[in-house]
């Protein structure tokens, strides 16, 4: 299946690393004018060198008025994708405030603003557009030691079905991907290494596939629901987990 996204201009956050970078090297592979967002300039000069043609723009995503300054400056986006996320791994009654908003602003906050100022710029040209929210398979079920990384990506869970029901008739459609673990990005090693004893494994014996999801995985996921070969699919939350939940 041959996807293009020629013509198109793609916004992905978070993009300096991980899962992100993935998915933007990608759609510029496959044609797109990219926009890659992420805090640290450092990640994105090294992506600018890997993919010359990018635009890129640093700005904290937690902090909601900066953000809106960047991106009202970055002129139409065509295709989005919410990906910056951060985690934070406690037992709930030990977890703090200032953990917890910093959590909820980056993983669900910032998603709402980017996706606010980005909607309402494909509504107002009217031509459609693509939405995909980075959640994760931690949004349904109970992961502890999680309770602020699963209730923001719960929260962004909701906001997608608003999103794909608010949007749906301006032809902007809004769907979401669940990842499992991604043990080879950064992110995933740091969520690893705290994880009890044992407990990977047990993931592990939980997956059919009997194996967690790579980035390429999660990148190709994401780069079908932003494609015409997704035209009908609104709102809906795609699991990458090789059949955990099933399971």
């Amino acid at each position: 299946m041959n996807i293009r996204f020629d013509g198109k201009r793609a916004l992905v956050t978070g993009a300096g690393r991980g899962i992100g970078r993935g998915i933007l090297k990608k759609l510029a592979e496959c044609g797109a004018e990219c926009v890659a967002l992420s805090k640290t300039q450092e990640n994105l000069d090294s992506l600018k060198n890997e993919v010359p043609g990018i635009q890129t723009v640093m700005v904290d995503l937690a902090d909601w008025t900066a953000t809106r300054h960047a991106l009202e400056k970055i002129g139409k986006i065509d295709l989005l994708v919410n990906n910056a996320a951060i985690v934070n791994v406690s037992p709930f009654i030990e977890t703090a405030k200032d953990d917890l908003d910093k959590v909820l602003d980056v993983n669900f906050k910032a998603a709402f603003n980017v996706s606010q100022i980005v909607a309402r710029s494909m509504v107002e040209r009217g031509n459609g557009g693509a939405i995909v929210n980075v959640s994760s398979v931690a949004s349904r079920i109970g992961c502890s030691n999680m309770a602020s990384y699963s209730s923001a990506k719960g929260a962004m869970d909701s906001l997608t079905q608003v999103m794909a029901t608010e949007l749906g008739p301006h032809k902007i459609r809004v769907n979401s991907v669940h990842p499992h673990l991604v043990p080879s990005t950064d992110m995933g090693k740091s969520a690893a290494g705290f994880l009890p004893l044992g407990a990977l494994e047990y993931y592990l014996s939980r997956i059919p596939l009997n194996r967690f999801p790579d980035v390429e995985d999660v990148v190709n996921a994401v780069l079908f629901l932003l494609s015409d070969k997704a035209s009908s699919l609104n709102g809906i939350a795609l699991p990458i987990d090789g059949g955990f939940e099933a399971n």
